[in-house]
């Protein structure tokens, strides 16, 4: 949370709103004081990335009268499931994070969520063609606040320990980095594989790897899995997979909720590296008692190239999360998530290093130099491939994590993953 998915403990700071609200006479959901009510889902639930959210409400009350925001922060992984509750229920928050891609439209598709189209077209075109993720039909849906790329977060300190002097640029000299920090006693690799997106994430980049870009394409619109680079990307997860590179009772591992959760290992200093989302430095600050995560010895290298792969070297895996507004808020939910792409609101996103910020204006604002990085990566690479869970939506996506997950503890093949999926394609047609 990915997506983004950065996230740490549960921690509530509202109600929901809808559970002790009651419906207005113009449709809009008011309290017993006769105030406009926004309920507001979050997942930036520790430190300072909580307070700035908090702020930013407090703010939008201040200047608007009458309204009250409901603010709920989550541990991201709840909130999604607390999303999927809340649109059966028909009691979803006004203001949500939207992934974009195949869950996007099945929420259009059942009525859920505002079209913003029209309603805020002058914050539409300031974003630019980081848009396109959360338009269906060319029709917008969301405002995407931070759009970032995955890659491989490490520890410098670590890597110089072991006598790595430079991160590896191929799987060759990924796997002799793996041999060299297990002969230093250092864990390589953490991998939030209880979670199953964070050990997918390595599926997804061997196929971007062996697969090219029309064919990744194709996939997405056609649901169409038989072309044989997805069975090569299985061979290169099955072969890393078996050099042993993760943490102990990776299987069992959270993503990023407490010290021994992926990110809390990377963060404290128990393994080398993680391969995680541009929100990493922000979750490992709320999992370090001085909030400074790995500080200084922060470090950032891409995915490596796969010898003889059809995909682009230089392409990444990425997606963000935006604003989006349940069909049935009020107007001022509207005019919280234009307000949260201001100029100062994602000025001050970009100076807390919680994403990397899509409003143009925001970007020298960036303070990690390691994000900073991030942001040249993101604008150079050819294209930037949408998490493969959320392109093609949450059934597909599903089945294909569930044996990726199974391939990681060594109870299916390649083979296994492709057919996995395409029955769950098949099903969708």
């Amino acid at each position: 949370m990915r997506t983004a998915r950065f996230a740490t403990a549960v921690a509530l700071t509202a109600s929901i709103g809808l559970l002790t609200a009651c419906g207005g006479d113009d449709g809009s959901t008011t309290n017993a004081d006769g105030d406009v009510v926004i309920t507001w889902w979050h997942n930036a639930n520790t430190g300072e990335g909580k307070t700035f959210y908090d702020d930013v409400a407090a703010e939008f009350e201040a200047e608007h009268p009458g309204v009250v925001v409901e603010v709920s922060a989550m541990q991201h992984e709840d909130m999604l499931t607390k999303l999927d509750a809340a649109f059966q229920s028909g009691e979803a928050p006004s203001l949500y994070m939207e992934r974009g891609g195949g869950e996007l439209q099945d929420h259009v598709e059942a009525g859920l969520t505002k079209d913003l189209t029209d309603l805020v077209p002058e914050t539409i075109d300031s974003i630019g063609g980081s848009i396109a993720g959360w338009q269906v039909d060319d029709r917008t849906y969301g405002l995407p606040f931070s759009v970032g790329v995955v890659g491989f977060w490490y520890n410098k300190a670590l890597f110089a320990d072991a006598g790595i002097d430079t991160p590896p640029t191929t799987v060759d000299e990924f796997d002799d980095a793996v041999a060299q920090l297990k002969d230093a006693g250092i864990t390589p690799v953490s991998v939030g594989a209880g979670d199953k997106w964070p050990a997918a994430h390595y599926w997804y980049y061997f196929a971007m790897r062996e697969c090219s870009e029309q064919v990744l394409s194709d996939a997405v619109g056609t649901l169409d899995f038989s072309d044989d680079c997805f069975v090569r990307a299985g061979g290169d997860l099955e072969q890393l997979v078996g050099t042993e590179p993760f943490n102990a009772g990776f299987l069992s591992t959270p993503a990023q909720s407490g010290p021994t959760s992926a990110s809390g290992l990377l963060a404290t200093d128990k393994v080398a590296m993680e391969l995680a989302g541009h929100w990493e430095p922000g979750v490992m600050q709320g999992l370090t008692e001085d909030e400074q995560g790995l500080g200084d010895d922060t470090g950032w290298f891409a995915f490596p190239s796969v010898d003889g792969g059809e995909g682009a070297p230089d392409a990444a895996l990425g997606g963000g999360d935006a604003w989006a507004v349940s069909q049935d808020a009020p107007d001022e939910a509207v005019e919280l998530a234009e307000y949260l792409l201001s100029d100062d609101v994602q000025k001050r996103f970009a100076e807390l290093d919680m994403g990397l910020p899509t409003n143009s204006s925001a970007s020298e604002f960036v303070a990690d130099p390691a994000l900073a990085q991030l942001l040249e990566v993101r604008d150079a690479a050819p294209y930037v491939q949408l998490y493969f869970d959320t392109a093609f939506g949450p059934s597909v996506g599903g089945a294909m994590n569930d044996e990726i997950a199974l391939m990681f503890a060594g109870q299916a093949g390649p083979q296994d993953v492709v057919d996995a999926t395409q029955a769950a394609a098949d099903a969708e047609k």
